[in-house]
């Protein structure tokens, strides 16, 4: 909004020309976001607990959750106001990739939205079934990944890490995997979610990561030097990282052990959710298997557990997500939870690597 109502007026204001750049804008978006969470903060977190939208814990986890009872949750309303405001605020409105991005932004946090929803009300850990849950998420996927098909710019090839010149047209094909990439993601990071600040920590470096990401695809020149798969307009997604940076600071601030708040499904599905965009727009998806290592291992952990509990009746881990298996090892959370995010910052690294080990 500020870019459309500004920078046309800088053959009269020289200054506004500021504007047209990527850089200044997402700076700006990442404190907007920073600010907005540090204002609306304090007083949704006093709303959430006069309304007792507390978070139900279920008794099969660790008796240190416990005392978790009540804590605010659906926090992640906050987070979804400080990507989307200042995005729009900053970002270029004409870009079709940001509005995709933000559609399933939005859509994914309203699918959490009604999960935690029915969760609070009815004082249960249920919410919305698995299958209604995978129904919605996959619809807006199938969207999103049938838009970008038919966007004459963007192409349905698959960019291979490590690899320069091996790009395979995925064809008809793209939309499935697509699917695949945002669903599963919002899924990992989902799962994740289970203790003070350790799903929102990895994702602020994530979001980080990709925001160069982004940048990079966008700029031909850079592009080109790298040698990587150049995306026109996927740049402006950069703008919209920087909103998630920032949102993912804010809530961290109230979400750090031992949290005031949590963001609930509304904060994580839709977090997983516009990262698996992301990474599908940048064609950045097979990377995200190393950026977001940790969500990756955490839906492993989940599948494994499962599978080796039907199949054989034995449980791999102590309990699932991985998380818990610490837990229930004695590792402190604080100590699970900064181990996690100093992995997460390793695999950021090796991700970036991957643009010049080609």
């Amino acid at each position: 909004m500020l870019y459309h109502l500004l920078y046309p007026l800088h053959t009269e204001f020289s200054v506004l020309y500021i504007f047209r750049f990527i850089t200044f804008r997402t700076i700006y978006a990442t404190i907007t976001a920073l600010v907005i969470s540090f204002i609306l903060g304090p007083w949704l977190i006093n709303k959430l607990s006069s309304l007792q939208i507390g978070q139900s814990i279920r008794k099969v986890g660790p008796e240190s959750h416990f005392k978790k009872e009540g804590t605010p949750t659906m926090g992640g309303t906050l987070i979804l106001l400080a990507i989307v405001l200042p995005t729009l605020l900053w970002a270029d409105l004409t870009n079709l990739y940001v509005w995709l991005t933000l559609l399933v932004t939005v859509g994914y946090g309203a699918i959490g939205f009604v999960d935690d929803y029915r969760k609070v009300k009815l004082r249960n850990s249920d919410g919305l079934s698995a299958r209604q849950k995978m129904f919605w998420q996959l619809l807006i996927a199938f969207a999103v990944g049938l838009a970008l098909s038919l966007y004459p710019p963007f192409k349905t090839t698959l960019a291979l890490p490590f690899f320069k010149g091996v790009l395979p047209d995925l064809g008809m094909f793209y939309i499935p995997f697509a699917m695949l990439v945002i669903v599963g993601a919002s899924n990992a990071v989902n799962l994740t979610d289970g203790l003070d600040g350790l799903a929102i920590g990895p994702m602020i470096i994530a979001s980080g990561t990709y925001l160069l990401f982004a940048y990079v695809a966008g700029h031909a020149r850079v592009s080109e030097y790298l040698q990587i798969s150049p995306v026109p307009g996927a740049g402006e997604l950069s703008v919209l990282c920087g909103a998630m940076v920032g949102a993912g600071l804010g809530f961290l601030w109230f979400n750090s052990y031992p949290a005031q708040v949590f963001m609930g499904d509304v904060g994580s599905l839709s977090l997983g959710g516009s990262l698996g965009t992301i990474a599908v727009i940048t064609k950045q998806e097979v990377v995200l298997v190393i950026v977001g290592g940790i969500f990756v291992v955490e839906a492993l952990s989940v599948i494994f557990q499962v599978t080796s509990f039907r199949l054989w009746g034995k449980r791999i881990f102590r309990m699932a997500p991985i998380h818990h298996h610490f837990e229930l090892k004695g590792w402190p959370e604080p100590k699970i939870i900064v181990r996690f995010w100093i992995i997460s910052i390793i695999l950021a690294l090796v991700a970036l690597s991957t643009l010049k080990l080609r």
